[in-house]
This record gives C-alpha cells, sequence and structure tokens, in this order.
C-alpha cells in the first residue's frame, strides 16, 4: 500500500501504459480484499460494537479526499443537535503504538497530526488506537456520557461495527478505475455505503450523494495566538508549505486568494518535520495548512496556519440524522 500510493496521482487519472503494466497486481490485491470482507461476512472474522452509534467517516481512494474536515462538520452537527459525541481513530504517523487520548495540548507525534487537530478544533474527546474497538472502549470508560462516536477514517478497518458509512470522494473520484497499485481504489467501486460526499462528479453507485466544496477561510493563524486576514498577506511573498497528500491543491488556493507564492514546497503527507531544512528560514512568511501547524508550530510558532473550510449541499444532515436514527433501531 505505501509503495503503490508514492505513484503520481496522474498515473490514476487514466487507464495509461504504467496502469495496464500494474493491473495483474491489483487483480491479487482484489482477491485478498474480497477475501478480507468474505471472512468478515462469514464470521471467521470478528467484528466488534461500540455499544452505542458508530459513523465512520472514509473513502476508498488513496491519497486525500478532505475526511478529516468532514468528520469535524460531522461532529459540530451532532454536538449541535444536544448529543455528546466522541471521535476515534488510528492516529497515523505517531511514534506511539499504545491507546491514548489525543489531548488540545499533545504533541502531533505522540498522537498523530489530524487527531491532534481535531481534539484543538472540536471540543470533543479524541482517542486513538491501532484498534479503534480499544479506542472506543478507552473514550467511554472516560467519558461514559458519550452518545455517539465518530470514526476518522477506518472504511476498511471492519473489526470496528458501523452504524452509518460516509464515503468522501475527492474531485478525481474513482480516477481510472482500477484498483492498487494499478489506480486509487482500496476496494471495488460501487460498493455499498450509506452516503456518499463528492468533490467532483458524482460516483457510480446507489447511495444518496452530496456535493462537497472545500474552500480556505478568509484569515490565518499562528502559534502565538494571532489572526490575521489573508489579504493582508497579499503584498509579501510567502513560503508556502504543505505536507498533505495533494499539496497542489493547497498551493493553488492560496493563490486563487491573490498570494504570492515565491517558494512552494511540497512535502510527504504527515512527515514530522524532524530533518525539515527550512525551520531557521525566514527569507518570507511561512503559511502552511492547519494539519502542519500542529507539527510545524513547536519549530516555527510564526508559521501562519490557513483553516480549511467545506460546505456540503443542502440534504446531507438531514440525510445523516435519518440513517443514523435508522440504525439504532435495528
Amino acid at each position: 500500500m505505501a509503495s503503490s500510493s508514492q505513484l503520481p496521482h496522474t498515473a490514476w487519472r487514466r487507464r495509461g501504459p504504467l496502469a495496464w503494466a500494474l493491473w495483474p497486481l491489483s487483480l491479487l490485491y482484489g482477491a485478498l480484499v474480497r477475501l478480507r470482507r468474505a471472512l468478515y461476512a462469514a464470521g471467521l472474522l470478528r467484528r466488534q460494537h461500540a455499544g452505542i452509534p458508530v459513523i465512520v467517516v472514509g473513502n476508498v481512494i488513496a491519497g486525500g479526499a478532505g475526511k478529516t474536515p468532514v468528520t469535524l462538520a460531522v461532529v459540530r452537527h451532532l454536538q449541535q443537535c444536544g448529543l455528546a459525541v466522541g471521535i476515534v481513530s488510528r492516529g497515523y504517523g505517531r511514534s506511539t503504538q499504545d491507546c491514548r487520548e489525543a489531548r488540545p495540548d499533545s504533541p502531533a507525534d505522540s498522537v498523530g497530526d489530524e487527531p491532534a487537530l481535531l481534539a484543538r478544533t472540536s471540543g470533543a474527546p479524541v482517542f486513538v488506537a491501532r484498534a479503534r474497538i480499544d479506542a472506543v472502549r478507552a473514550l467511554r470508560a472516560q467519558y461514559p456520557a458519550t452518545q455517539v462516536i465518530v470514526c476518522d477514517d477506518g472504511l476498511q478497518h471492519l473489526a470496528l461495527a458501523r452504524d452509518v458509512e460516509l464515503c468522501v470522494f475527492n474531485d478525481e473520484g474513482t480516477g481510472n478505475g482500477f484498483l492498487l497499485p494499478a489506480g486509487p481504489l482500496r476496494e471495488p467501486w460501487p460498493r455499498k455505503v450509506d452516503i456518499v460526499l463528492h468533490a467532483g462528479a458524482r460516483p457510480t453507485g446507489s447511495a444518496p450523494a452530496f456535493a462537497l466544496q472545500r474552500r480556505l477561510a478568509t484569515h490565518a493563524h499562528n502559534g502565538r495566538g494571532e489572526r490575521i486576514a489573508l489579504t493582508a498577506l497579499r503584498d509579501q511573498p510567502l513560503h508556502a508549505l504543505a505536507a498533505v497528500a495533494r499539496p497542489a491543491d493547497f498551493f493553488a488556493m492560496l493563490q486563487a486568494q491573490g498570494l504570492t507564492l515565491a517558494v512552494t514546497e511540497a512535502l510527504p503527507d504527515h512527515y514530522n518535520f524532524e530533518s525539515w531544512s527550512g525551520m531557521n528560514s525566514k527569507a518570507q512568511a511561512l503559511i502552511c495548512t492547519e494539519k502542519d501547524a500542529v507539527k510545524l508550530w513547536a519549530l516555527r510558532p510564526d508559521a501562519w496556519a490557513v483553516p480549511l473550510e467545506i460546505s456540503i449541499a443542502e440534504g446531507f444532515f438531514p440525510a445523516l440524522e435519518q440513517a443514523l436514527s435508522l440504525s439504532s433501531k435495528h
């Protein structure tokens, strides 16, 4: 999985020579995916339920699809409905292996950058564990009033039983439609989910689907608690940095805001910045994603982080509430 995800995204957009060369490997990968699903369906591999409703926000494509902003939007909506919400995640990229709580002041390298961001922005308890059911149990033990769990990522983590599945697609959809490593799909599509969110064209499938739009906020903030309007940064050259799955998207959105990017630095997703060469360079103001800021601010508290905002087509939240209500009656 890791090696295939390093292939250029362009190779996954069409069925070119490279995709066809890797297609035999994708057949083997697909056979393993189907076997694993069959073992869970037959009860030979065990699913465990949290005891309260679980919503999984995930995707079927490798690379960034915007799952974490969707998770945050779902959590905030449920909180506004008066529900006590908890968040669980694997905590990808962290240096630890245990089950632990991600607190607002937790170092990102100990809990993962996305759980650290969620802990700082959601107001909900966040727990991480490789086995998500361990995270759920620890969260419920610490916060027994929790009424619903939202799992950030984990569509393929079948060991955790779920009540509602949300599948998120970026603007490239299913790409060339091939499984890894010939294409971007982690599992065959279409497959049964409860709701689809899509930034591009609607993918095939029978699930209710809602358009998703991503945009940058009109402000940035830094590790010193300062806030600035993006318009105030238009008159200076900026060093833009992104250690996310699709850094070019972030750079393009900054330029669309009228910002001048003197340097664009794309780093591997979940990069830890331990060997980052720009730590002491202050030739230009530094601007980055919020996901990067939870790690970068320890080195550069002056870095400006720009929040990513999303909007989802009308009807999504009523559909989510209905799916959650129906699942709780089974």
